[in-house]
Parts: C-alpha cells; structure tokens; sequence
C-alpha cells in the first residue's frame, strides 16, 4: 500500500486527526477560556468538511474490505454536513457551566461515532461493516448519558448501551448463518452464493432484526422514546439524524449488494414492517407531549416511509432514500434547533409550554412551522418531494396498496404536526414563554436548516445527480 492507497480512507484519517487535535487542545488549552475550545473544534469540523468534498480517488482496500466509491463518498459528505449542524448547535447548551469542563468529551465522542460510521458505510465485508457499527454505538451510548448526573440521562445511557448489546447479538448470530451457508463475508462473493435456502432466510431476518433495533422499525422501537427523551436535546437530534441515516444507508446498499437474490423475501418483510412502522410511529406521536418523545415517534414514522424506497428494490428506490435523508436532515434539524433554543433559554419541552409563542418570538414559530410542515410532506416545501419520490419507487414496483397506506399516514402525521403548529400560533396562553434572543451559533444553525429546506425542494438538480450516480448494484 501506497500514499495514494491511504487517501482513499481520507473521511477516516482527518476524522481521526481533528480528534487528536481536540484532545490536545484540552490538554493544553488555558482552563480559563475551555468555552473558546468550542468554536476551535467546529472551525475544525468546518475544514473537514470541506476537504470531504475535494476530489479523492476510488478503489478498495485491505482485500476489498473498505470501498470508496461515488455512493460512500457522497454519504459521508452528507454526514459531514449533518454532524456540523449539530455541532453548531451544541454550543449555547456546551458553554452552560455544568458542560464547560466535558465540552472536549462532547467533540471527541461525535468525532469518534463518525469514524465508526465512515467504516461501516465504505465497508465491503461484514467483519468491517460490525467494527465500524460498534465504533459508531459506544460512544453515542456515552452521549446519551452526557448529563450524567441527571437520572434521566443516566437511565437513557444504560438503556442504549443495554439495547445496542442486544441488537449486536441479534445480528452476529445472523453474520454467522450467513458465513455458515456461504463460506465467506465479503459482500461481492455471498450473492453468488445466497440461494434463498432456509438457513439463508433466517440469517437473513436475524440480520434485518439487529439492524431494525438501530432504525427503530417496529416492532423494535421501543427503547426509542425513552432514550431521545432522556438524552439532551442535542444528542437526541444527532441519534434521531445521523446515526440513523448512517445505519440505512448501509443498510440499503447491503440489501441490494448482498441480498438480491432473495428480493421477494426481503419485500415481504419490509412490506409488513413498513406498514406498522409508519402506522405505529404516527399514533403514538398523537399521544405525546413531550417535545422530544413527539419527535421521537416521528422519527419512527419517518422511517417506514423510507422503507418504501428500499421496497422497490432499483436505482429510483435508493435514490428516492438517500434524496429523502438529505431533506430529512435539514427537516428534523430544523425542528431540534428550535427545541434546543428554547430549552437552553427556558428549560421548556412540553408541547403546552408552546402555547402562544408566535406572540413573543415569531422567527421561531415560523421555522418550527417550516420543519414540520417539511416532514409533514405539505408542498412545496423539500420534504413534499422526498415522500413523492419515495412513493413512486413503491408504486413503480406495483406496491398500490402500500402507498395507498403512506398516504393516509401522512395525513394522520399532518395532524399532529399541525398541532404544534397550532399551540404556537392559536392556542392562548397567559404567561407564553418570554421573548429572548438565540446566540450566534444556534441562529446561523437553524438559517442553515431553512436554507436546506429550500434549496434541496427546488434544486431538482441534486436529485438527478443523485440518480446518475453509479451505485454499484
């Protein structure tokens, strides 16, 4: 291997160099101005991202156990972007005198899940697929519990760190049926060995299972709610956002790289969980009133319309998936970043709480209004698009009734985020939440999230790019 081999893995390395860097300025930066080491990490983050999108070469590695390809270095990209907002967003809740002396805790963990990530989605073999995985889930566990002190956050860690363990079982035992019946883990060679024989069908629900723990599809969602609400509200966006848009990424690109054989099976499965997921997710969002256990369920739902992208099994599916994970990103931002300014001001995440607050600060009432309404998928706003485009996959396949389904459930999530949309603009209330002005950091994060509404909901140029990209199936 060559230095020209090693800039394949460039994600990877400069991930890896920004987080010794970070480490290094907490060892020596002056105690007295630790809240500086903030704006030092995400100038930091910044360069990284940027340098992500620089030309860089493709190929594979260790044996074809790494890939990088036009499809891996795009996704990482789009991680890059997502991580950066959240990082931006972090900082009035990090500069907080309970956080000041964990803020370089906060990046290096972010900066580590990462890395794991960009293994697992360059991945060509299982073995790397599960080390990236489990890099990318230990530290998020830590993240959760951020706010150890606090049961909550505490009781969100241990649940994490419980159900990650559980999922990981699931889906070796999995691996290991694969490996059993086919004598490799590489992806390129198990499709030429899957058959659809038994063994080779149960390996594959067992693999399904551990992944649907990571992308709270239902039925196995349940620690979801518990664990978005006790984490903080920056950490919720970052699992609700980036951890699960980096685990059905690789999760869509091994379905159609592994098991293409087995479509039928795989169909059925998605078909019904797809189903219950949007169904699910939607009527238990009715119910909330917390804020993040609100959005929590949302997520649950907004990953069964995903689903319908992947059910369709061609390039229009996936294309439809990645496309909608962009929307998406700037979507559920969008909302978390006005969660997270109001609870960093005021400690409030009731639905209640909103009541009235058009009245005392509108530039957040619209930006709320303009996230749910994107997730909601009410035209013309980008996530009207991303649920076309993830409908006519289903129905490209003939997937009538399913869609048929979809649709209705997205009139059930209109109402509920019409709700919202209905405290903060209808409902009267005394004592609305006082009028106050959001930092730098957190202004300049949501602009970012408004600016991504649009642009990808007009930009029709970035689906078709998306389209004509080689994805290698």
């Amino acid at each position: 291997m060559n230095l020209q081999d090693f800039s394949m893995m460039r994600h990877e390395l400069i991930l890896t160099a920004a987080a010794v860097l970070v480490l290094i300025a907490e060892i020596f930066w002056n105690p007295a101005k630790k809240r500086s080491i903030s704006l030092f990490s995400i100038i930091l983050f910044s360069i990284v991202t940027i340098i992500g999108f620089l030309p860089m070469p493709r190929g594979f590695l260790f044996g074809g156990m790494y890939i990088s390809a036009d499809l891996t270095i795009l996704i990482k990209n789009i991680l890059n972007v997502g991580v950066l907002i959240v990082l931006i967003q972090s900082v009035t809740w990090l500069n907080k005198d309970e956080n000041t002396e964990k803020i370089s805790e906060y990046f290096i963990l972010i900066l580590s899940t990462l890395i794991g990530m960009d293994f697992m989605i360059s991945s060509g073999h299982f073995l790397m697929f599960y080390i990236g995985l489990e890099l990318a889930t230990i530290p998020i566990a830590a993240l959760a519990a951020f706010e150890r002190y606090k049961n909550r956050s505490a009781e969100a860690g241990i649940k994490l760190i419980l159900i990650s363990a559980l999922s990981s079982g699931v889906l070796l035992y999995g691996l290991s049926m694969i490996y059993g019946s086919t004598g490799t883990l590489y992806f390129n060679e198990i499709r030429n060995y899957i058959s659809g024989s038994n063994l080779q069908i149960l390996a594959f629900i067992f693999f399904f299972s551990g992944m649907a723990f990571k992308i709270s599809i239902v039925p196995f969602h349940l620690w979801t709610a518990d664990v978005y609400e006790g984490a903080p509200v920056n950490i919720t966006s970052f699992l609700s956002v980036i951890s699960k848009g980096a685990a059905l990424f690789i999760f869509i690109v091994i379905l159609f790289s592994v098991f293409p054989v087995i479509i039928r099976t795989w169909q059925k499965v998605i078909y019904i969980t797809s189903i219950l997921t949007m169904t699910i997710g939607n009527l238990f969002a009715i119910r909330q009133q917390n804020l993040k256990r609100f959005l929590a369920f949302s997520s649950i739902s907004q990953a069964g319309y995903i689903l319908l992208g992947i059910i369709g099994g061609n390039r229009l599916g996936m294309a439809s998936v990645i496309y909608y994970i962009i929307v998406y990103i700037f979507s559920n931002l969008g909302a978390f970043g006005v969660v997270a300014a109001i609870s960093n001001a005021t400690g409030k995440e009731n639905i209640n709480d909103y009541n009235g607050l058009y009245r005392t600060n509108p530039m957040l009432s619209l930006i709320m209004t303009l996230a749910l309404f994107s997730l909601a998928g009410i035209p013309p706003v980008a996530g009207f698009f991303g649920k076309f485009f993830l409908f006519t996959a289903a129905a490209e396949k003939q997937f009538y009734l399913l869609v048929l389904i979809a649709v209705l459930n997205t009139i059930i999530s209109l109402y509920y985020y019409l709700l919202v949309v209905k405290a903060m603009f209808i409902n009267n209330n005394e004592n609305p939440i006082a009028k106050f002005r959001s930092d730098f950091p957190t202004r300049f994060g949501l602009i970012i999230c408004v600016a991504g509404i649009f642009i990808t909901g007009f930009a029709s140029i970035i689906f078709e790019f998306i389209k004509k990209l080689s994805f290698g199936v």
